[in-house]
């Protein structure tokens, strides 16, 4: 069991069932392939849980079978404590959503909203719908303790 006030960290929705062994479909799996391994432990809306039959469906989704009962819509979790470190200038998408950010000047741009991946690169969304491009030229910090993106001013695109 995890500590109440440790970060859970999603990685997954139980979808669909799949099959008649009570296996279900994960929707918005995390691509982490061990995650969906025979043995794997996660949280079923906050419940410890483990894998004890794990296959793959069509379109390469993940269909697993939990040692406990799952209704459709739960999350799946792990805790923060149990993912690797980042390496330096890498971040997890939980840990930009929801900076605030501001511009070269320190005047405010707004609050990361979402992050979208892309073919290029990565996209950070505001919430007022501005995209900045996660590329070394528009991003000038990201400090995540402090809770700041700083971006430059240039880069922004409604």
């Amino acid at each position: 069991m995890t500590p109440a006030d440790e970060r859970l960290v999603p990685i997954g929705r139980v979808g669909r069932r799949h099959g008649l062994d009570g296996a279900f479909v994960v929707e918005q799996a995390s691509d982490r392939q061990q995650r969906w391994v025979v043995g794997a432990r996660l949280l079923v809306e906050g419940v410890p849980a483990e894998i004890v039959a794990a296959r793959r469906v069509g379109g390469g989704k993940h269909a697993i079978l939990l040692d406990t009962p799952a209704n459709r819509g739960a999350l799946l979790s792990v805790a923060r404590s149990e993912l690797p470190a980042p390496g330096e200038d890498e971040y997890y998408v939980f840990e930009l959503v929801g900076l605030r950010v501001e511009d070269e000047r320190h005047e405010p741009l707004g609050v990361v909203a979402e992050v979208h991946t892309g073919v290029a690169n990565d996209n950070l969304e505001l919430d007022d719908g501005t995209l900045v491009p996660l590329i070394e030229d528009a991003i000038v910090s990201i400090d995540v303790r402090a809770g700041l993106v700083v971006v430059s001013r240039g880069f922004l695109s409604p």
